[in-house]
């Protein structure tokens, strides 16, 4: 998402690069290329226009610093921008009762059950006792999709195939909740037309009964502008309390999280930005702008890391290098840890300068697939002991691995790499601890 607009946005701020100062004449050019990436990326041309006049009355109307370059305070402004267009600062979720409620509503296809799910393991991970509630009892397998997601991540799904009332389901889902002190409801609904008008009254009687604590409209960011009308229809009749967009791994351009704020006046609070349950971030309008502009987001970058990189984990992989212990074994695991942090493209994106960069590198979901089964090929001993693997194990590893001895012989020399490079770190304070550098950048 946004790679074209952030292309283009690149390119119209470094024909401010050279000028002394910002004049109306210098940014004209700018302003209008901005205007015009904006509306290519699907934001409707009134809120583009608003933009760049903020931007440019702004610009003129701010004295530059000797230590600052016009094109350096023109990004600035430009990212500010952006980061009101979308609400500024990250909303958060309420969850308030016993048990908490969280309904979500949206049109057919928008991602709903899946995001029940990807909500249940974020507040699973956050020590909650969530319970999804299946009340799609219009899609067929619906409840059985959701049933299995729930198993998949060991959190019990209440449904009912013979009632057709999601009320009543709903009812005794929360008794059931209580029974079995699930401290968190997540309610995945039918898919449904704002012109539907029974639909939209059930989902409205079902908001009414239930008093959630926070009732998401799921959009879809591949539908584009079109969204952005859809849940202004729903929020006249639903009255939500905020925005998830789903689908923003795929070829999506953007306009919707640049808009909806804007139109509907409603925040977004979540995003999903994968297939995978863990791929679900909050969303912060400010992160989220500094990304677009190329400038990365170290914060989310070095959250998404705790999430799977422990204290403990991080004092067992420092005294393995600091007595040299450190094996094929270590780096498997640290395949594994990486792999759960989402695409790794995405991942490097976060860090300033380095998305650019890897733009063509071809790092795909199957990016160490390679370096996994060929580590798994390998006998306990050849794993803790690589030095040991010769020509004919080397063979036996390739066969097994479905790779190449060629192959086998690159991960070796990685790994070789690796290792002594590890030898040199002494104490191991060259390791990032990401609870440290989160403080840094907070």
């Amino acid at each position: 998402m946004f790679e074209n607009l952030s292309k283009n946005l690149e390119k119209a701020i470094k024909s401010l690069k050279g000028e002394g100062r910002i004049t109306d004449i210098n940014i004209a050019t700018t302003l209008k290329e901005i205007r015009r990436s904006l509306v290519q990326a699907d934001v409707h041309y009134k809120v583009a226009k608003q933009v760049t006049d903020a931007i440019k009355q702004k610009a003129i109307g701010t004295n530059i610093k000797s230590a600052v370059s016009p094109g350096q305070l023109f990004t600035k402004l430009v990212q500010d921008e952006l980061a009101i267009l979308m609400g500024t600062t990250h909303t958060g979720i309420r969850l308030s009762g016993n048990p908490a409620i969280i309904l979500l509503a949206g049109l057919q296809g928008a991602g709903k059950t899946t995001l029940a799910a990807k909500l249940a393991l974020y507040y699973k991970n956050k020590n909650k006792t969530p319970l999804l509630v299946a009340c799609d009892v219009y899609r067929p397998a619906a409840t059985d999709q959701l049933k299995k997601l729930g198993e998949q991540l060991g959190i019990p799904v209440y449904s009912e195939p013979a009632e057709k009332n999601p009320c009543i389901i709903a009812e005794h889902a929360i008794k059931a909740a209580k029974h079995s002190l699930a401290d968190l409801l997540i309610i995945d609904t039918a898919g449904r037309l704002a012109i539907d008008e029974a639909m939209m009254q059930e989902i409205t009687r079902l908001k009414k009964q239930l008093q959630p604590s926070e009732t998401l409209f799921v959009v879809d960011s591949m539908v584009g502008q079109e969204a952005v009308n859809t849940a202004e229809t729903f929020n006249k009749q639903l009255d939500f309390d905020g925005v998830v967009l789903t689908k923003l791994d795929g070829d999506a351009r953007g306009g919707v999280a640049l808009s909806i704020y804007n139109t509907i006046n409603k925040p977004i609070k979540f995003i999903s930005t994968g297939e995978k349950l863990q791929d679900l971030d909050l969303f912060h309008p400010d992160r989220m702008a500094s990304r677009i502009l190329g400038m990365g987001d170290i914060i989310s970058f070095v959250e998404r890391a705790e999430q799977i990189y422990n204290e403990e984990q991080h004092r067992s992989l420092s005294q393995k290098i600091k007595t040299n212990q450190f094996n094929l074994e270590d780096l498997l695991e640290q395949v594994k840890q990486i792999k759960k942090m989402g695409n790794l493209k995405d991942m490097m994106a976060l860090l300033p300068g380095i998305g650019t960069a890897l733009e063509d590198f071809p790092m795909e979901e199957d990016f160490f697939k390679n370096c996994e089964a060929i580590i798994l090929s390998m006998t306990p001993k050849e794993r803790t002991d690589p030095h040991i693997i010769d020509r004919k194990r080397k063979e036996r590893i390739a066969r097994g691995s479905g790779y190449t001895v060629q192959d086998v012989n690159h991960l070796l020399k990685q790994f070789d790499m690796v290792y002594k490079v590890m030898k040199k770190v002494k104490t191991g304070k060259s390791l990032v601890n990401f609870s440290d550098l989160y403080k840094k950048f907070t």
